[in-house]
Parts: C-alpha cells; structure tokens; sequence
C-alpha cells in the first residue's frame, strides 16, 4: 500500500477509535492491515491464475489446430516435410535461393484454395502469442 493510502487509514481508524467507548485490542491494526494485504494479493493472484489459463488453453488450441490441418491436408504436412529437408541438406547459396523461390509458388498455390483455414490459423496462432506474451511479460 502506498503511504497515502496508510495515512488516510491511519486518519480513519483514530477518528472511530475516539468515538469507540470499548477497549480495542492492541493488534487490532496490524490485523486490519494484514487483511488488506491478502485481499490484494488474492486478487493479483486470481488474475495471474486467469491469465496463465488463457495461455494453456491457446497453447492447447493451436496443438489441436496443428493436428487437424496434418490430418485434414498431408499435402501442407508433405510440402513443408520436404522443405525442411531440403533445408538441411543444402550447401550452396543458389540451391537455397531456388529452395525458397519453390516454396514461395507452393505456399501462394496451397493458400489460394485453403485461404479460410490459414486465416483460422493466423488467427489462433497470434492469439497464442498474445497470451504467451502476456504470461511471460506481466506487470507483477
């Protein structure tokens, strides 16, 4: 708690002390304050708890989506299966030029007839980077 927030609590509390007829406990204080604190701590806990769920569930979701376009498309899995095989296996500079110039073609081919599900796609998958960023770059 800031200072401010302390001293106007402090004001409060010595105001409904005077008017109190009955004795207070001497921890009473430190027990309101103690209170406070884990009020807040509950809090920032039950939203990093939130976000944390948020980026396990869009971690799941782009596992499934992965899946379901392996499965759904082998074509897409084969391509890619094969450029990074490709990859690995070059060593000169004009034999990965023609490798990314083969697959510039492959990709604008296999997006013109599934453009819908690479959208679905983007999409999930920035989501996922939106959560992890968040879980991994939080204010607390």
């Amino acid at each position: 708690m800031s200072a401010d927030k302390e001293e106007k609590f402090d004001k409060m509390l010595y105001q409904a002390l005077k008017r109190h007829s009955e004795p207070v406990p001497t921890d009473f204080t430190d027990r309101m304050l103690r209170r406070i604190r884990e009020a807040e701590e509950r809090r920032i806990l039950a939203r990093v708890v939130m976000e944390e769920r948020f980026a396990l569930a869009g971690c799941i979701v782009l596992g499934i989506m992965t899946v379901v376009v392996v499965s759904a498309f082998p074509s897409v899995a084969i391509s890619f299966k094969e450029w990074f095989g490709r990859l690995t296996i070059l060593s000169g500079v004009e034999g990965l030029a023609g490798t990314f110039i083969d697959k510039i073609t492959r990709t604008i081919e296999a997006v013109r007839y599934d453009w819908q599900l690479y959208t679905v796609i983007a999409g999930v998958f920035g989501f996922v980077i939106c959560s992890l960023a968040d879980l991994l770059v939080s204010d607390s």
